[in-house]
Order: C-alpha cells, then structure tokens, then sequence
C-alpha cells in the first residue's frame, strides 16, 4: 500500500472501472485500523464465530495430507500448472487471494452471504454483517460506467468484490437478476442467487479452465433446478 500510493492513477477517479489491487490494499488498511496481521483479523471475526476451521493462508504441516494437488500440467492447455505454496505461511496476507479452505467452511460463509448477514455457528446462529451491508456489498455499483478488459461477464456489474447480475437476461450463462459470485486464481468458483435460495461451490485445481467452468458449472447447476 505504501509502495502504490506515490504512484500516478491510470484512470482518472470515476471515468471507468478496471479490476486491480484495491482489495489488497484495504487488506493493508485493515491490518493498520485493527493492529494485527490480516489472517489474525479474520480469523477473529470471520473463521472462528462461523466455525471455519480448515481456512487460513497456509496449510498446517499435520494436515497438508488433505491439500487437492494439481496435474503437473493442465490437461486442456499442456501448460505447467503453477499455484500458491500454501505448505507455508505467505509473505503477505493478500486481501485480494490467497486463502486455502474446503468446501465445507467455503459453504459456511456463502450462508453468511445468503442469509444477509446470519449464519449457523458452533453455539448456535451468529450473525457478522447487517442485512443492508449484505445488500449493499452485492448490489451493482458500476451502472453505465465503461468497464476496462473482459473480466465481467455479459449481463454483470460489480458490487463490493463479487459480479453482480443487472437482469435476468442478457448474460451468457442462467441465473436471476441479483445473482453474484466471483472466481479464484486457482480454478475455484462460486456464485449465490438470492431469487432462488441457492449457492453453489465449484473447487478445482485448474486455473488454464477456469473460464470455461465458470460458464459450465452455473449451467449444469440451472438445469437441475
């Protein structure tokens, strides 16, 4: 954060919206505002009321016979597959990336998200968020602005870190207006559709197919509804 803040803007501020390190460095603002590493703030507010015990930004040593281990090379591309080492702890605790989980926690938190703020916790329902910040974060927040690059589907703004539907049609894959999700480097992949009380995860370690099984997954999962 410190390093980014002498540099000059790319764009100027609200002429267009281009995905970068922002979450990162709120990740920094974070850790100055609550006095502790990031992995410590959310394992505070976040992993431990929700119970999610298999999450962090690395692996301990006792359990890294669990880890989902890649090909050596991607079977659609032929490229060498090249991920996060999570069998030790980062230099930075990236906001934007970087966390290792299971299906499990991963769907403890889609809860979260799709109660608005309520969840089921160890001793009982816990809730984190208030309902309107839940409706806030996944809300479109782009409207017409000219979006930079393709990494927003067809049909999608964007909220406070996830791709939101701006209606039912116009998109690429199913879905309701409202729906939104969001993508890991690594070849994870989920999305919530509030019309329909559903979430879904997909957890695969092949980043070279990640766009085509974000496009796949909401299908097969729309088709079975």
């Amino acid at each position: 954060a410190a390093a980014l803040g002498p540099l000059p803007l790319v764009h100027a501020p609200g002429s267009c919206w281009e995905y970068s390190r922002a979450t990162d460095v709120l990740g920094a603002v974070l850790e100055v505002i609550e006095g502790e590493p990031l992995g410590a703030v959310l394992q505070r507010r976040v992993f431990g009321p929700l119970g999610m015990h298999d999450t962090g930004f690395s692996v301990p040593a006792a359990q890294q016979h669990r880890l989902a281990e890649p090909f050596a090379r991607d079977p659609q591309t032929g490229l060498k597959v090249a991920l996060i080492d999570v069998t030790a702890p980062p230099v930075f605790e990236s906001a934007g990336g970087g966390l290792v989980s299971t299906a499990s926690d991963y769907a403890r938190f889609l809860q979260l998200m799709l109660g608005r703020g309520t969840a089921p916790g160890p001793d009982g329902p816990v809730r984190l968020l208030g309902r309107a910040t839940v409706d806030f974060m996944t809300a479109d927040h782009l409207g017409t602005l000219p979006v930079v690059g393709d990494i927003l589907p067809t049909g999608y703004g964007f909220g406070l870190g996830v791709a939101v539907r701006t209606a039912t049609g116009l998109a690429t894959r199913p879905g309701s207006a409202g729906h939104y999700s969001w993508s890991g480097l690594g070849g994870t992949f989920f999305f919530v559709d509030p019309a329909e009380d559903l979430f879904a995860i997909l957890l695969t370690q092949a980043p070279g197919q990640l766009r085509y099984l974000c496009e796949l997954y909401p299908a097969l999962v729309y088709a079975a509804l």
